[in-house]
């Protein structure tokens, strides 16, 4: 009877323990990163006695969780990839929005190059001058805005990652502190919540950033990142921090807890897609539109030089943009180097940044070389006055550098914040050409002129007029108005060049015949320079003369819709394998309600004929004493 009795206490317990754990199952199915639990239960084993051997009960060995290490690390994986597949659409479908709200530049662009038509059809009307001056500063106002808005995401994307780094930073520590709490409870039996609560953590961590898992021989989890820089590891973990960039202090970097610039490792996760987003979109996209502002500048400053005002003065710039950043390293040597740069050639301008290196060895560079922020080399060209010129640009270098010393160049990236209409008089519109040629009428030859051109603007005697005389043989000499004189031969087709204009002759010249170059000061009301200035919609100015302003706007405009649209096509993908990762994690380690109603009833009923065993060996028991005071 008292075998009985235990078994009967042995099975109550069990059922007990069970009843318990259905229970815990049914009041987390909710619970984010509940894994389902059962009772291990076994047969208690019993001294065989006389010639048969009855049983002694049930021992519960313990409580397991529903678990596959396989199937938790592929949903640490899906939700490292989704969370930063979420990330990059909602920052690539901010930056759409910031192109399509903040004013169509394409119509500014029209409106204005429009303008210089409605001057060429009146050049002397006060009221189509001051219009085109106003889309000018439409164009700029344009510009400026979308310039700011792109920083403001800029400084939004930086404040994201440092964020995201402390918020890294808060889950190591929380699994780190897990880690020593598991390893406590080990020896007394498998801490079931709390290797949930750490799993989540680790889940929640991948969600941040890219990162591995390993589970060590003593239950600990070590967590890498994908730089490999060790987050967690046992009882301890290891502290990422946000900084300056060493270049440019208005970007976050990443450094692991040694100190290294880890920024270009990180990967997945929302810190990887801010990272990636910062690095070929954003930055892309604010340098290309950099670029286009700096072309517009530059080409019509460019063909307004090479026209005259109502004044008749040689035309002045409608726009004025800033010169291309120079940021010297945090790591240079004390005193060192001062670096400058300028556009001189926009035609071969890019819309990369450059790190700008002192190696100290060279001779044609003076110990400088060049590359993209991307690591891709530059050739650079040393000038005769000393400076150095590479893509478009020209390096001014004073001082004294120390090898290892370095600089980014950033030519194009605030230039849409800083673009800003210079001019204020309309007058100032330069819409007639700058120069005039004549033939003396005296001429004796063929020659006749075909055109005059300004191929140098800043010339200092563009318009001090000239005399072209022709000698014996095609022989001419060019003297003009400061006396200064230049020789050649003359050779059909080809023009005569001096003080930065072009003389294109046709027909034959005769020795004696001369021909006159003067301001066109009699030509105020002209409008050919406004037609020119009109068709730079169409002309090319970027790549090599290949790519005009409006198309470089409609190139941006088009990259970052295709990023946007590659971003949600990656978004609906991922989501996809994270719900797939998911469901196959929960079929083995989610709680099935149906399931744990069934148990509830078996183990109801099982504690129910355990308490019928213990309450029928309590009666025999009474039974028994009851006969043996009788006897």
């Amino acid at each position: 009877m008292s075998s009985m009795l235990s078994i009967g206490i042995s099975g109550i317990n069990a059922a007990q323990v069970a009843l318990s754990t259905v229970s815990n199952n049914i009041a987390n199915a909710s619970t984010p990163g509940y894994s389902d639990e059962s009772v291990n239960q076994s047969e208690a084993i019993s001294q065989r006695g006389g010639q048969f051997t009855i049983g002694s009960g049930v021992d519960v060995l313990g409580v397991q969780r529903a678990y596959s290490q396989f199937l938790t690390t592929a949903v640490w994986s899906s939700t490292s990839s989704l969370q930063g597949a979420t990330t990059m659409g909602s920052l690539t479908g901010t930056l759409n929005s910031l192109l399509s709200n903040s004013g169509n530049l394409q119509t500014a662009l029209d409106n204005f190059y429009g303008g210089f038509s409605s001057v060429a059809s009146s050049p002397s009307a006060a009221s189509t001058r001051s219009a085109t001056l106003g889309g000018a500063t439409s164009v700029a106002s344009v510009y400026n805005t979308l310039g700011q808005q792109l920083t403001q995401q800029s400084a939004s994307v930086n404040s994201q990652i440092g964020g995201t780094v402390t918020s890294i930073n808060n889950l190591a520590s929380q699994i780190a502190t897990l880690n020593g709490q598991i390893g406590q409870a080990n020896p007394s039996g498998t801490p079931n919540s709390l290797l949930d609560q750490r799993d989540n953590l680790v889940q929640q961590l991948a969600g941040l950033t890219g990162m591995s898992a390993v589970t060590e021989s003593n239950g600990s989890v070590s967590v890498y990142t994908t730089a490999g820089q060790a987050l967690v590891s046992g009882t301890q973990s290891y502290a990422l921090s946000a900084g300056s960039n060493q270049y440019d202090p208005t970007s976050t970097d990443v450094f692991d807890s040694a100190g290294n610039d880890i920024t270009s490792q990180l990967t997945g996760g929302t810190l990887g897609a801010l990272i990636n987003y910062r690095s070929n979109v954003l930055e892309p996209a604010q340098n290309a539109l950099g670029q286009s502002a700096i072309a517009l500048a530059s080409s019509v400053n460019g063909q307004q030089a090479q026209g005259l005002d109502l004044n008749g003065k040689q035309g002045q710039p409608i726009f004025s943009v800033g010169l291309p950043a120079v940021l010297p390293s945090s790591n240079n040597s004390t005193g060192g180097a001062t670096v400058t740069a300028s556009v001189s050639d926009v035609s071969q301008l890019t819309s990369s940044d450059y790190i700008l290196s002192y190696t100290g060895t060279g001779t044609g560079t003076n110990g400088w070389s060049l590359s993209t922020t991307g690591g891709q080399s530059v050739p650079l060209t040393a000038n005769p006055d000393g400076s150095l010129s590479a893509d478009g640009l020209t390096f001014g270098v004073s001082g004294t550098a120390q090898k290892g010393d370095s600089y980014e160049i950033q030519p194009t990236r605030n230039a849409a914040n800083s673009l800003t209409v210079s001019m204020t008089d309309p007058n100032g519109i330069a819409a007639a050409s700058a120069l005039t040629a004549t033939a003396a009428s005296a001429n004796t030859g063929t020659g006749k002129v075909g055109s005059i051109s300004v191929s140098n603007a800043t010339n200092a005697n563009l318009l001090a007029g000239a005399s072209v005389k022709f000698g014996a043989g095609g022989a001419y000499t060019v003297t003009d108005g400061n006396g200064n004189t230049t020789t050649g031969t003359f050779t059909a087709g080809q023009p005569i060049t001096a003080d930065g204009w072009s003389l294109t002759l046709s027909g034959t010249p005769a020795s004696g015949d001369s021909f006159s170059v003067a301001a066109n000061t009699n030509g105020l009301n002209g409008n050919s320079n406004a037609l020119s200035l009109a068709g730079l919609s169409d002309v090319g100015v970027l790549n090599g003369g290949k790519t005009s302003i409006v198309n470089s706007y409609a190139n941006l405009t088009t990259q970052i819709g295709t990023a946007g649209s590659q971003a949600a096509s990656d978004l609906t993908t991922q989501t996809n394998l994270f719900n797939q990762a998911q469901s196959s994690q929960q079929s083995v380690a989610g709680v099935n309600i149906n399931q744990e109603a069934a148990n509830l009833v078996q183990f109801q009923q099982a504690y129910q004929a355990s308490a019928q065993v213990i309450s029928t060996a309590q009666q025999l028991f009474t039974s028994l004493i009851t006969a043996l005071q009788d006897g």
